[in-house]
Parts: C-alpha cells; sequence; structure tokens
C-alpha cells in the first residue's frame, strides 16, 4: 500500500512536471513568435531582385539597364533596372535611384513614335508598385484616356477608370496604370475620351501579370449587410498585414487587389498629401513623397528614431508631426514626436512625454515583466503607447491618444513651451496624481473609452467656438502593465481584458468636446467587431471605413452605423489599419 501512494505520487508529480514543462515551452514559443512579429515589424528589406527577361539595352552613364519584361503580352513590356538592385544594402527609396530611373523612362520615351496601340510600357518602373505599369504614347486628337481591365475569372469583375496624367499635352500620354490583377491575364480596353466623354478611338492589349510578390491574397472574401446606402468610390489600403510587413495592399470594391505598393519595411501608418504626391512612411526609418507615376521624388531619413502608429500634416507648412522612439534608447518606447520639415529634410525632437509627464514617469512607470500581458516586451517601459496624433493650428497643439493610459490626451504649445491642456478618458485613473486637475469631467452615463484607436478631431456645424467632436475606434479592451499602483475596481462587462473574443465588442464613439467647460459626452455609439489592439476608424465619403485588426475583417459601415460590406483577410495576429481614398487627381479622374 505504502510503495502504491510513492508511485501515485511520483506520477503525478513527472505529469505535473510535464504539464509545466508543456506550459513553458508553449510561452517559449509565444515569446519567440511576438519577439519576432514586432522585429519583421521593423526590419528593412534587403532582397529586391525582380525576374526578367533578355538584356535589351544598357545605359552606362546613368548604371542602368533595360530588359525584357518575360511577360506574356501583346505589346512589347519592359523592365527597367539600376545595375546594383542586387546588390546588399540597395534599396530603391534613394533620390538618386529614383532619379536614374526616371532619367531612363525619359531616354526611352525619345526612342520611338509610341502610339495607342504600341505604347511604351515599363513594368513597376521606380521598383515601388509590383503591379503597376507605366505606359508613354501619342495620339493625333486630344483627350483623356480611360481604360476597362478584364480578367476571365468570373469572380473578379471588370474595373475601369480613367488616368490621371499630371504632365500631358492631352495629345502626349503619361501615366501609371492601376488595376491589373496579379497572376491573371488582363484584357485591357483604351479609351481616348474626347469633349462630353465622346469615344475618339481605341485601342486593346493582353497582358498576363506576375503573382504579387508578398504572396498575399488577390481576392478578398467580402459579405454584405443590411445597409442600403452605396459604397463610397475608390481602393482600400490595408497597411501593416501582419506576416506582409513592407508591403501596402489596394482593393476595390469588390475586394480585388488593384496595386500593391512595395516598400523598404514596417507600413504606410497614414497616407498624407502634399503638393500632389502621396506621403508615407517607406520604412520605420524613412518616409517618401511618391509621384502618381510610383517615383519616391523625395526620401526622408528619420536619424535616430523610428517611426510608429501615426503621423499627421501641420497644415500647408510642409512639416510633418510623427510619432517615434529614440533608437537609441533600450528602454523606453513609444513617448516621443518629431518634426519632419519636407523642404529641408531636418528632423527635429519637438515632444518627450516623460518631460511632460515627469511625475508620472518617475514615481508611477515601471518596466513590463515576464507575467504581464505584453509579455515580451519585458525588461521596456511601453509606459504610454501613443497610437494618434492630431495638430490643431489654432493654439498649436496635438491630441495624442494613450492606449497603456486609455487617455485621450492634448498638449498646447507644443513648439513654444509644450504643457498638458486637458486628459480625457476615465477620470479615476488620474485621481490622487498631479494629473488630476487637467481631467476633462464626463458628462452622462456611459462607459468612457479603453485602449482607443485613431482618435480623429472634427468640427461641427452649429458648435460654440470651443466645441468639436472626437471620433475614435473605441477597443473596449483594459491592460495597463506599466502602472502597479492602480486597479480598476469594478470594470464593466462592456470592456475585455482578453486579445481575442466571440462576446465581446469593440465600438464606434463620437465625443462631444467642450473646452470651455472642460467637458466630453458621448453623442454617437454603435458596436463593431471586437478588437483589443490595433484598429481604425476613418471617413470615407459620406461612410466609414473600419478595421477590426484582430478580428481579420473591415467594413465600410453608414454614418449611422449601418454595415454596407464587410471584408474578411488573412494574416498573422493582426493587420494595423485599413483606409480608403478616391486617389483623384493621382491616379484617376472622376470628373470629365
Amino acid at each position: 500500500m505504502g510503495e502504491n501512494r510513492i508511485m501515485k505520487k511520483k506520477k503525478r508529480w513527472i505529469i505535473g512536471l510535464s504539464i509545466l514543462a508543456v506550459l513553458a515551452a508553449v510561452i517559449a514559443g509565444v515569446f519567440l513568435y511576438a519577439r519576432s512579429f514586432l522585429s519583421a515589424e521593423t526590419a528593412i528589406r534587403e532582397d529586391w531582385s525582380i525576374d526578367t527577361g533578355d538584356l535589351l539595352a544598357s545605359d552606362e552613364a546613368l548604371n542602368v539597364s533595360v530588359f525584357d519584361a518575360d511577360v506574356p503580352s501583346s505589346i512589347s513590356i519592359s523592365r527597367v533596372l539600376p545595375a546594383e538592385n542586387e546588390e546588399e544594402g540597395f534599396t530603391y527609396y534613394d533620390e538618386n535611384v529614383q532619379k536614374r530611373l526616371a532619367a531612363a523612362i525619359v531616354k526611352l520615351a525619345g526612342t520611338g513614335e509610341f502610339s495607342m496601340e504600341q505604347p511604351l510600357a515599363v513594368l513597376n518602373p521606380f521598383g515601388t508598385g509590383s503591379n503597376g505599369l507605366y505606359l508613354y504614347f501619342n495620339t493625333k486628337r486630344a483627350g483623356n484616356i480611360r481604360y476597362t481591365i478584364h480578367v476571365e475569372n468570373e469572380a473578379v469583375p471588370d474595373y475601369t477608370a480613367t488616368a490621371y496624367e499630371r504632365v500631358s499635352t492631352r495629345t502626349r500620354h503619361e501615366f501609371q496604370m492601376i488595376g491589373l490583377v496579379p497572376g491573371e491575364e488582363n484584357t485591357v480596353t483604351m479609351e481616348l475620351l474626347g469633349k462630353k466623354g465622346k469615344v475618339l478611338s481605341t485601342s486593346s492589349f493582353t497582358i498576363t501579370m506576375p503573382e504579387a510578390m508578398s504572396g498575399y491574397s488577390t481576392l478578398l472574401d467580402s459579405e454584405d449587410g443590411e445597409s442600403t446606402a452605396e459604397l463610397s468610390d475608390g481602393l482600400y489600403a490595408m497597411i501593416r498585414v501582419g506576416g506582409h510587413t513592407g508591403y501596402a495592399f489596394f482593393y476595390d470594391n469588390s475586394g480585388v487587389m488593384r496595386y500593391e505598393m512595395v516598400l523598404e519595411g514596417y507600413g504606410l501608418d497614414r497616407i498624407l498629401w502634399y503638393q500632389g504626391n502621396m506621403t508615407v512612411c517607406a520604412s520605420a526609418y524613412k518616409i517618401a513623397q511618391i509621384n502618381p507615376l510610383g517615383q519616391a521624388v523625395a526620401v526622408y531619413d528619420t536619424e535616430g528614431f523610428e517611426l510608429h502608429h501615426d503621423m499627421v500634416l501641420q497644415g500647408d507648412e510642409g512639416k510633418i508631426i510623427a510619432l517615434a522612439s529614440d533608437t537609441s534608447d533600450e528602454l523606453n518606447l513609444e513617448d516621443l514626436a518629431i518634426e519632419v520639415n519636407l523642404e529641408t529634410g531636418e528632423v527635429t525632437q519637438i515632444l518627450d512625454f516623460k518631460n511632460i509627464f515627469s511625475d508620472y514617469y518617475e514615481n508611477d512607470a515601471s518596466e513590463l515583466t515576464a507575467t504581464d500581458e505584453f509579455f515580451w516586451l519585458a525588461g521596456q517601459k511601453d509606459w504610454i503607447h501613443l497610437n494618434t496624433v492630431q495638430y490643431l493650428p489654432k493654439d498649436d497643439s496635438v491630441i495624442v491618444s494613450s492606449r497603456e493610459t486609455s487617455t485621450i490626451i492634448k498638449i498646447k504649445d507644443i513648439h513654444s513651451n509644450p504643457a498638458i491642456d486637458y486628459l480625457i478618458g476615465d477620470e479615476d485613473y488620474w485621481k490622487g496624481t498631479p494629473y488630476e486637475k487637467y481631467a476633462y469631467v464626463q458628462e452622462g452615463d456611459f462607459v468612457p473609452q479603453y485602449g482607443q484607436h485613431t482618435v480623429e478631431y472634427y468640427e461641427g456645424e452649429g458648435l460654440e467656438e470651443d466645441q468639436y467632436y472626437l471620433m475614435m475606434y473605441n477597443n473596449n479592451y483594459w491592460v495597463n502593465g506599466t502602472r502597479d499602483d492602480y486597479e480598476i475596481e469594478e470594470l464593466p462587462d462592456s470592456v475585455g481584458t482578453v486579445l481575442t473574443s466571440d462576446s465581446l465588442k469593440s465600438q464606434v464613439y463620437v465625443y462631444l468636446v467642450d473646452e470651455g467647460e472642460h467637458t466630453f459626452r458621448l453623442v454617437h455609439s454603435f458596436d463593431v467587431p471586437y478588437s483589443s489592439i490595433v484598429s481604425n476608424v476613418t471617413p470615407s465619403g459620406e461612410n466609414l471605413v473600419i478595421n477590426s485588426g484582430t478580428a481579420n475583417v473591415f467594413g465600410e459601415y453608414d454614418i449611422q452605423g449601418g454595415l454596407i460590406r464587410q471584408f474578411s483577410y488573412e494574416c498573422e495576429l493582426q493587420t494595423y489599419r485599413v483606409m480608403k481614398d478616391d486617389f483623384d487627381s493621382y491616379w484617376f479622374v472622376y470628373a470629365q
């Protein structure tokens, strides 16, 4: 009997140790995966190699070669590559490389008489868009070019657009064709449109496009909602798709990939427009201005700062405010703001939230540990985790969103004497701290936001001078691993503490903020699929585009919250944001 008990105890110990070993292995696996995921977010692309056909010509002065594109087509398709594109350290996001490619294409355009039937065609001319096709040709009569792309796949409807041409005599045409479907034979019909949209002439060609460089799906599953509102015009831009960083994917209203932007790394964060160029993050360490042809006409190195989450233009001043981390600071994360001058390239740190919240940082903010929710950041201080920035020129202020404190923060006089203007969120969080006096009073009975993202500022008709709206993606997710002295006594049932859930909901929130009365109240809200982290809500025409990043869905909703259409996608863990733009006067022309 005694021996049996001893054997049973040994067996239980062995089973217990085995379970602990399995759990330790799982935790270690999650830790390594999370670390790898974060590293991939900021990694720099090392392989820019592109498959080509035969060498057609070389230009020693420009150090550029022209190749047959080696794609089945009914017209001649070329590729123009810099000679060093397979060398270590090469990147297309280099102004010198881009200027050489542009000069080579100008030379090509002068080598013959290119017509609508036989255009100069260059695939991915600047290395920035894998399925973009540069076209150059002349027509005898003046007009705009409308094109329709057809593929035999029944799941892919025809795609029609009118090309925007920044520099054109209306008889000389130069544009980047957007819409060719990767991995499919595309039949393109071009029409020359005269006055009042009259078709003056037509031509067509076929091209079988290579598969997407990223390997990502060219067709998303979609489902219509109950709203009868019309979808807005344009393309959805999916950015920082987990497992596919270094790309941005642009999908049409049917969920068909129409453009695959190739970046040096990271993702766009936000699309800004400056002097007619698309201004985006080219990597975690570079910002680029890209013209309609795909040329990166200006590239800015952030000089010791790592970009994260968001950036915004300061009106028409040619300056960007971007959220950043100091690459030399191994302890603190995501607590700085920098300014990038697009005219001079100068990069300046303008806000250090460790100084603005010095008492909180020194006395309350702690390092994450191995037992915290985000344990893969153990040993680091992700103490404020800024994820949105908006600029208000009237008082030289910014509104930022802090996920870690579930607080919306306004900082005034950012270029002269940065100081806290207000804090919006759960008032209890700041009680007993020196910052309690900045907390705005909640008006009305509602659950304040938790873990919010994409807080956007809007003015409105009929509001008083000190009033405006803040719209946000309210994740309804509470976690704070960097303040050990605070616990929420009774967390509302609607607020989650888990990364994924089938029963919880996130929400779109719209606050009316009154700076004169120091109050905020909820004036509009509706439920969306639950996403604990990342995610966004962004206007598109009269609608809203909403991405629930950990639920792996995005949708377009009417302004009341009715779902028009929802798209589902695959990724590793999460997709950061989905935005929509009509790209009018950039890629397309809507008004004839």
